[in-house]
């Protein structure tokens, strides 16, 4: 664009550079519009306006969303800016929005998925070493959502590891990994740990030690034919009969 001065000739027209205040009302306008965070390059891009005048208005409507107590705020979630409900009224957006939803994820799924954030890269066979459980069908759903991705192989076994993915930060309103909360004031207490460990023993100490197997009976020694006679049952029944007994097991004849 040019303009023609005095005498004549042209000259490039004088660039204007749009302040903070004044794009902070199209910068609403196409925030309203994203349906994922915009980073500041693309509403540089959008408004004809230099990238650091474009953070200085979000910056400013950030404070003034917060000094003002609106029911939303502005936020850098993900690499970009995006509209978010306050977290003081979530119990408003569940029962009138979350509550009738379906298709969330199950618990073994969000079980996965966590382990998968705290441990990536990981591969599929170190979280279901984690779980306990075979994982193979919770990870291609997750994938299939597009929470998680492969992300190169192990350098030892060479199998794919999986990492979280720029949707999962979105989804969960995290600027990057680091904003993850740590793990540490989830985990047992020391002392707890221990005291739970030592009632699991209680029982098997209270038991005593397991009883020893006892030894097998020796077998009686078989008996000598000249020193038992009894051991020849022909020689017991012809004892019995001059004896005039009946021999064991035979019925008495009756007399006629």
């Amino acid at each position: 664009m040019t303009t023609e001065t005095q005498d004549g000739t042209t000259a490039p027209a004088a660039v204007v550079v749009p302040t903070a205040s004044e794009i902070e009302a199209p910068l609403e306008a196409l925030l309203l519009l994203a349906d994922e965070p915009t980073t500041e390059l693309t509403l540089a891009e959008a408004l004809g306006a230099p990238e650091g005048v474009v953070v200085e208005a979000l910056e400013s409507l950030a404070r003034f969303y917060d000094e003002t107590g609106r029911g939303f705020e502005l936020r850098r979630v993900g690499g970009g800016w995006r509209y978010w409900t306050r977290v003081e009224h979530a119990d408003v957006i569940a029962a009138h929005v979350v509550g009738g939803q379906t298709g969330r994820l199950s618990q073994a799924a969000l079980e996965t998925l966590a382990v998968i954030a705290y441990q990536q890269p990981v591969s599929r066979g170190r979280v279901a070493a984690i779980r306990g459980v075979n994982v193979d069908g919770v990870i291609k759903t997750l994938t299939a959502r597009g929470l998680v991705e492969e992300a190169g192989h192990d350098a030892e076994t060479g199998a794919a590891v999986f990492a979280t993915t720029q949707v999962f930060l979105e989804k969960m309103g995290l600027g990057s990994l680091d904003d993850l909360p740590p793990l540490a004031p989830h985990l047992p207490d020391v002392a707890d740990l221990e005291a739970e460990l030592s009632a699991l023993a209680a029982p098997a100490t209270a038991t005593g030690p397991a009883p020893q197997d006892e030894p097998a009976p020796t077998p009686a020694p078989q008996a000598d034919s000249q020193s038992h006679p009894q051991a020849h049952p022909q020689a017991d029944l012809a004892a019995d009969a001059q004896a005039g007994r009946t021999p064991t097991g035979q019925d008495e004849e009756v007399g006629a």
